[in-house]
């Protein structure tokens, strides 16, 4: 195994008695990444190859991905949100469509529709106990516009696909899987992202397959690939690297499309992480599990998702539920007092300056109670048991 050479900024700021700018340090950040012997071999023989633009190695992970993922077709892209914009616009979303998608979420899920000129139509959750959409408010939500529908897999915990399949079906809609939290994550032993009609992954630095910035659309569908890939690159029929191979010597543009390619070095770094995910997901898991073995059900407290033995978790997030009536601000200031690092996943897009036009469309009784109770835990596959032991004493004190 590669050993460590460099560790995040944050610890060795820390190790240094804070930054010097007078930034916040944390004895346990929010996440954490490692930089290894392997991943800066692997970088460095990127970069010294001289080819940095979208070459060899994301072909590379692309096949290594679709082989992971289970899924015919895999398009790496430069971001998560990329990959949402390339996957509803592959799906046929524009103008005077309807797209249902959960509020609690993260913006990008709605600035994406809105980009292709359809509409945001905003879903509840499930409950307290289950964060991801509800089928039957998506139900409720179907009317004669609805073009598709975006599931988000919420903190790596696989949505209620059968109902979802179900109702999509007998409308017709497109079932787009937002799986930034979920890669790993498996429904009945299929893949998050490749149960829908197409999957859209982020590899942005928090992520469990962190490399800075990064995506990948994976589809069954060869039509929607290939939407999805002329799109990805200016709607030009040829790469770059296919014409540098000698593999083609001009090109046409078919299509208006954008600059949503993924480069050599962060592929790189991609192929390296991939390799660790399922272990990594693994470690993620056990310290969920102390999480909830030590503040599941005290003092009022609840951790959301409950185990369910049809799936197996990506565990990109520990979400904690206060009390009702607990201040949050209060609650979270205590843990910073404890130098450890919390968040918020997510406030509601409803309730954004941005998107308060349709806030009231539709209501959304559980989304509304929960958003003021969830916290965020830190959650890192190298977590230690004594940092887990830090964030649960300091959550017992603040409560």
């Amino acid at each position: 195994m590669a050993t460590e050479s460099v560790t995040s900024a944050v610890r060795a700021a820390a190790r240094n008695g804070g930054d010097s700018r007078g930034e916040q340090t944390w004895s346990v950040p929010l996440s954490d990444v490692l930089v290894d012997d392997e991943i800066e071999a692997a970088v460095t023989q990127a970069l010294r190859s001289g080819w940095w633009s979208t070459g060899p190695r994301v072909a590379e992970l692309e096949r290594e991905f679709a082989c992971f993922s289970g899924a015919r077709h895999a398009l790496a892209v430069a971001n998560g949100t990329a990959a949402l914009h390339l996957a509803l616009l592959a799906a046929g979303c524009g103008p005077g469509d309807e797209v249902l998608v959960p509020s609690l979420n993260f913006v990008a899920a709605a600035n994406t529709i809105v980009h292709t000129g359809a509409t945001p139509v905003f879903c509840d959750i499930r409950g307290a106990d289950d964060l991801n959409i509800s089928p039957e408010d998506l139900e409720a939500a179907i009317g004669p516009r609805t073009r598709a529908v975006v599931v988000m897999h919420y903190g790596g915990h696989p949505c209620r696909m059968d109902a979802i399949l179900e109702l999509a079906a007998q409308h017709g809609l497109a079932i787009v899987e937002d799986a930034a939290h979920a890669p790993g994550a498996l429904w009945r032993g299929r893949m998050c992202g490749t149960i829908g009609d197409v999957g859209c992954f982020s590899f942005f630095s928090n992520k469990n397959l962190p490399i800075g910035e990064g995506g990948m659309v994976v589809t069954d569908d060869d039509v929607l690939a290939e939407r999805a890939r002329l799109l990805r690159s200016h709607g030009m029929t040829t790469l770059t690297w296919d014409r540098h191979r000698g593999h083609a010597s001009n090109y046409d543009v078919v299509v208006q499309g954008f600059n949503y390619r993924l480069d050599e070095l962060r592929a790189a770094i991609a192929l390296v992480q991939l390799g660790r995910l399922e272990r990594q997901n693994a470690e993620r898991g056990r310290i969920v599990d102390l999480y909830r073995d030590a503040l599941d059900g005290s003092d009022g407290l609840t951790m959301a998702f409950a185990p369910r033995a049809d799936v197996t978790p990506a565990h990109h997030l520990a979400v904690l539920l206060l009390p009702e009536g607990c201040d949050r601000a209060q609650f979270r200031a205590a843990l910073v007092e404890r130098e450890i690092q919390t968040s918020v996943h997510y406030p509601p897009i409803h309730r954004f300056r941005a998107y308060r036009e349709f806030a009231s469309r539709r209501a959304l009784p559980w989304t509304e109670a929960v958003a003021q109770r969830l916290v965020t835990l830190p959650l890192f596959p190298h977590m230690s048991n004594d940092q887990v032991r830090a964030v649960t004493d300091a959550v017992a004190c603040a409560t």
